[in-house]
């Protein structure tokens, strides 16, 4: 690895933070104020980690885009009330996992996440988690996932090499291996362990305890 840094990037949301009820009550608000009938909860939790134009227009691809623009402002306009009202917790193991990563000299923390500046921001400050990360790659920024311009950006950003991509959907997945980084799926998010294991992870882990042996099993082969 490039200058001996070993940079780790986390997806948030279904990785470190489970949203899932906020995401949920949030599209259920925004399909109902365009009074369109809400997808079941898999097919919305499917789409987690896409940013919100490519996530509306796979959820209802037949809608005109006027729509999809439409259900975002809503979706967003909710999320925030709901954000503000309760804090999503994290999963457990994920503020140790952290700690220990960040107190190693040569490692590097980023994040590559579907959600935009604004959001990663409030639920980083509010974790306590901010000051953990080097770098920070949103959807603001950048091409929905798979597209690597997140990861590629990471790199830039931080003068490391290609590192590891930690997520919990197939897109994190996809993203890191087009990014040439290594990749591990964690199986508590919101894509299944055999949907993962088929987009190529690496290694799917079944809890945080598992995070850190994991990334000594990629380093020794790196």
């Amino acid at each position: 690895m490039k200058g001996g840094l070993r940079l780790v990037v986390f997806d948030v949301d279904g990785t470190l933070v489970d949203s899932q009820n906020h995401i949920l009550a949030a599209m259920a608000h925004a399909f109902g104020a365009l009074d369109i009938d809400l997808p079941p909860r898999e097919a919305v939790l499917s789409i987690v980690g896409l940013s919100l134009p490519e996530a509306m227009a796979r959820l209802v691809p037949d809608l005109p885009g006027q729509s999809h623009e439409d259900l975002v402002a809503a979706y967003k306009q909710s999320f925030g009330t709901l954000r503000a009202e309760t804090l999503a917790p994290l999963y457990p193991g994920a503020a140790d996992a952290l700690s220990a990563l960040g107190s190693q000299a040569d490692v590097l923390l980023g994040v590559a996440t579907g959600k935009s500046r604004r959001g990663l921001d409030h639920v980083l400050r509010a974790h306590a988690l901010d000051r953990h990360f080097v770098t920070c790659q949103v959807a603001d920024d950048h091409p929905s996932k798979p597209h690597p311009s997140m990861l590629l950006a990471a790199c830039a950003e931080t003068a490391a090499g290609p590192g590891v991509m930690i997520g919990d959907t197939t897109y994190d997945i996809e993203m890191g291996r087009a990014a040439g980084f290594a990749t591990i799926g964690v199986a508590w998010g919101y894509h299944r362990a055999e949907a993962l294991a088929e987009a190529g992870a690496g290694q799917v882990i079944e809890a945080f305890d598992a995070l850190l042996p994991a990334l000594e099993r990629v380093w020794e082969i790196a």
